[in-house]
């Protein structure tokens, strides 16, 4: 920019020809320069952390909190509601380290309505410079101290024998205790940070005079995160499991295959960062294996109420101080259950025997009753296990031999090879 002591010192005309070339020019070079003025130039960051406390959200809170730069940032808030935290004392440990020790005001928003803030999430809310809670919220159900007290002070600076160890506070109490301080929306808790509004361009009221920037995980760190939450962690595997054993019964691998091995894969992900017992996994595998073995008879028998007494043992008991909705509970045992008693076997079969299903010189085979038919049960023809029933009143016992007498869809009509029914085709007249 030219100083006012040059301009005076330049002739009349260069005056008049600098205003006649910059005339079109001069509207929107005030406007841009106007409008850089106002270009706020510090920033708060906004963390979102979103369910249990995982590795992927504490990667990510430490990395907000590693990467402030004091003259670019004014504050940092975390937005909470999580209901726990599934990694060690320790690393939560080092987190409050960071946050004590952060360049600029840390603050921690519990909100919106119906979000929570428990456990060593709480813990660690209670040693920030600034609560805030939305009506609808609640904080604390603090437990056993992950942050050791004579290291970092108790939590909102409450005694150890304090009722929220084991109980929470809403929107009210926490006002009236001095805990929190009111934020309905996540707008009012930014105007109760120092620096983030000034006055505004007509000197009438305030404005906003920084930028908010919001931090979220990654796409992949987002699929990891979600994985690593209970329920869909119990749900990811069943179904990748299933779709295993479905795979096993058909030729080459499908896509079903494809969707069950990466179902599996991160449900597995997911037990390994939650608390599980090895137990209860190692029911459910037999579960697997048990359901596996009756699908290949094509009815349920003896290993399928076994794989379902393991089913609801190791689902119940799966994890170790955390839990999953009744819900979630129910959709994975009543799913689990029908898929593969019932609709599994008659998928694997049509795929199977879709060829021969109709087939007119079925009729007048012979077979091998696997169990007692009366009036239903299964047998063998061709190696083959096949859903049949009599074509009689007197039931086939288990090994008698049989002779197709009809196809009706999935199911043979048998009966005793001595004495049964003829097909029409082998009663023409003899010579």
């Amino acid at each position: 920019m030219i100083c006012p002591a040059r301009r005076r010192t330049r002739p009349l005309a260069g005056l008049v020809l600098l205003a006649g070339v910059s005339l079109t020019t001069l509207a929107p070079a005030g406007a841009h320069a106007e409008h850089e003025s106002h270009e706020p130039s510090t920033v708060i960051d906004v963390v979102e952390v979103n369910g249990l406390l995982d590795p992927v959200l504490l990667e990510v809170m430490s990395d907000a909190l590693d990467g402030i730069d004091p003259a670019e940032t004014i504050a940092l808030i975390f937005q909470v509601d999580s209901r726990g935290s599934v990694v060690s004392d320790d690393e939560v440990a080092a987190l409050a380290d960071l946050i004590l020790d952060s360049p600029v005001p840390v603050s921690f928003w519990v909100g919106p309505s119906g979000s929570r803030a428990l456990g060593p999430v709480a813990q660690l809310a209670g040693l920030a410079d600034d609560v805030g809670i939305a009506p609808g919220a609640r904080f604390g159900d603090l437990g056993e101290p992950v942050v050791p007290a004579e290291r970092f002070g108790r939590p909102f600076g409450l005694p150890s024998d304090t009722d929220l160890v084991d109980d929470t506070v809403g929107y009210d109490e926490a006002i009236e205790r001095g805990l929190a301080r009111s934020s309905p929306v996540l707008l009012e808790h930014l105007r109760g940070i120092s620096g983030f509004e000034g006055a505004a361009a007509d000197g009438e009221g305030t404005a906003p005079v920084v930028r908010t920037r919001f931090h979220k995980p990654g796409l992949i760190d987002q699929l990891f995160h979600t994985a690593a939450s209970p329920p869909v962690a119990y749900l990811l595997l069943l179904v990748g499991a299933g779709l295993l054993v479905f795979e096993l019964y058909t030729a080459g691998v499908g896509i079903a295959g494809v969707i069950g091995a990466g179902s599996f894969l991160l449900g597995c992900y997911g037990l390994a960062v939650l608390p599980t017992r090895w137990w209860a996994i190692a029911l459910l595998m037999v579960a697997m294996f048990g359901y596996a073995v009756d699908i290949q008879t094509g009815v349920p028998r003896a290993w399928t109420m076994i794989a379902t007494t393991c089913l609801v043992v190791g689902s119940v008991g799966l994890y170790d101080g955390v839990g999953m909705s009744w819900i979630t509970l129910g959709l994975g045992l009543l799913g689990t259950t029908v898929a593969m008693a019932a609709g599994m076997p008659a998928m694997v079969r049509t795929r199977f025997s879709t060829p021969t299903i109709g087939r007119d010189w079925m009729v007048g085979e012979s077979g091998e009753a696997v169990d007692s038919v009366d009036p239903e049960g299964t047998v063998r023809v061709r190696e083959a296990v096949w859903k049949a029933r009599t074509n009689r009143a007197t039931p086939i016992a288990a090994g008698t031999p049989i002779l197709v007498v009809a196809v009706e869809g999935l199911w043979l009509e048998v009966a005793p090879e001595e004495g049964g029914a003829r097909d029409y085709r082998s009663r023409a007249p003899k010579d």
